[in-house]
């Protein structure tokens, strides 16, 4: 853990180089967007109009809270979209253990996707071992089913040496992806943070912008900056835009 602390501080003074990001078209940009419904008034109703329009436009995922994932997995099978829940969400100060249990119980109802928030206090606290051990127990229980797992950060509550730990704790634990933001706290995504994380994490693992990505230059700059993923529900909006 020393050793990441000290690449953290060197990340601080000069960040690695990495190669210009290729571009993305427009016809590329729906197979990259988790179509995301997480209001905490979402019906089954509104939930249904998006995987629909998941299998309609081949989005990547559909982004739901776990109460949905048997209901997503059900209309979707057969699709490209995935099933993705969140868990721990949306502050993250949930115990380990019950975001492994959460985990459990929503890939065994049809999650192909989990979208994880870490331990945002404890990071601030410099509690490193703590978050690590976290963020590795949920890993290892989506891995065990050849699930994904998306670590999101909160990146408006953090700052910059703690946003280049959580990447570096994220990458030890063998994540899939790190993610920017909930879309429920201060702000969204930046590309000045897009960049950060893509950096530090490097070319081969993957980085989702998420919250306030509303628009088709809103996704193609965080795809530019080094996104592989987006997380929106505007999913419908950029599509359409893309397209025309």
């Amino acid at each position: 853990m020393k050793e990441m602390v000290e690449q953290a501080k060197a990340y601080l003074v000069q960040l690695p180089e990495l190669p210009e990001m290729k571009p993305v078209s427009n016809d590329q940009v729906a197979s990259l967007i988790d179509h995301t419904i997480l209001k905490p008034e979402a019906t089954p109703e509104q939930v249904e109009k998006l995987c629909l329009e998941a299998r309609e436009y081949s989005f990547a995922a559909v982004c739901v809270n776990p109460i949905f994932i048997p209901q997503v997995a059900r209309l979707l099978k057969g699709s490209p979209a995935k099933a993705c829940s969140v868990i721990g969400f949306p502050l993250g100060a949930s115990l380990t253990r019950i975001k492994v249990e959460e985990t459990r119980i929503v890939i065994e109802e049809g999650a192909q996707e989990v979208d994880m928030v870490l331990s945002i206090g404890l990071l601030k606290a410099r509690e490193y071992e703590q978050v690590y051990e976290d963020i590795l127990a949920v890993t290892q229980a989506c891995h065990q089913h050849n699930v994904a797992l998306k670590v999101i950060f909160e990146n408006c509550l953090l700052e910059k040496e703690e946003k280049i730990m959580a990447c570096l704790l994220s990458q030890s634990a063998g994540v899939d992806f790190v993610k920017t933001s909930t879309g429920f706290s201060k702000a969204g995504a930046t590309v000045e943070d897009i960049d950060l994380m893509r950096r530090v994490v490097g070319p081969a693992m993957g980085v989702k912008a998420a919250g306030g990505v509303r628009s088709l230059a809103d996704a193609q700059a965080m795809l530019k900056a080094g996104a592989n993923r987006l997380g929106t529900s505007a999913g419908l909006t950029i599509v359409k835009e893309a397209l025309s």
